[in-house]
């Protein structure tokens, strides 16, 4: 079901002669409270179970496509100008998806989901592509991108990143130590490396653009 529902929207969004925002509405509007259920019910499940301890499980596999899904939505949400929850739900319970990136299910869905953020820190709406401002304009997106940092920060000021890993061998976000066989370079995933950079000084940066007061900047 994930599966398909993730190329049917896919398919939409390829799709350059079809009315995509009306098709898209009658798609997921009626899906929006289940989908937003099952973010719930699938990001809080308990993950340090044996069932995803390995990368090729069914468990595993169940939860990539998820993740699928999360960005099909994800990039279906620039064709609404009023976005759904279901478009919206990652950015306002994105502190489920930081959870998981800590916990101890495989690096390949770590990285996955890893590089979903990144793309929510980079995602403008249609109208802020175009304004070319570095503000965003749309209010929607603007709340979902505060509420996003906020959590991002939130954990970063923790041992969030202590935790996380930057290959699927043991070399660590703030370790000074090389993987076991590997050189001091060549440990390190540069992709998730850049890609968590780039997350934690988007939200930084977001986060120092709509803050009220200097003390909060601060």
């Amino acid at each position: 079901c994930l599966w398909t529902l993730t190329a049917i929207l896919k398919e939409t969004l390829k799709d350059a002669l079809a009315p995509r925002a009306g098709v898209l509405k009658k798609l997921l509007a009626p899906l929006d409270a289940v989908l937003e259920g099952f973010y719930n019910a699938i990001l809080l499940h308990h993950f340090d179970s044996h069932h995803y301890t390995s990368p090729y499980s069914e468990a595993t596999n169940n939860l990539i496509s998820f993740i699928d899904l999360l960005e099909a939505l994800l990039a279906s949400r620039i064709e609404l100008e009023l976005p759904l929850r279901c478009q919206r739900i990652l950015f306002l319970k994105v502190s489920y998806v930081l959870n998981l990136i800590s916990s101890s299910i495989p690096y390949v869905i770590k990285k996955k989901l890893i590089l979903l953020l990144k793309k929510c820190v980079l995602y403008k709406s249609r109208e802020d592509a175009k304004s070319g401002s570095l503000f965003l304009q749309t209010p929607s997106l603007c709340e979902d991108m505060l509420a996003l940092s906020n959590a991002v920060l939130q954990v970063v000021s923790l041992t969030w990143l202590n935790q996380i890993p930057l290959s699927g061998k043991s070399s660590y976000f703030g370790s000074s130590e090389a993987a076991p066989g590997d050189d001091s370079q060549g440990g390190s995933d540069q992709t998730v490396l850049r890609a968590l950079s780039l997350v934690v000084l988007k939200a930084l940066e977001f986060k120092i653009h709509n803050s009220a007061t200097e003390a909060e900047i601060k």
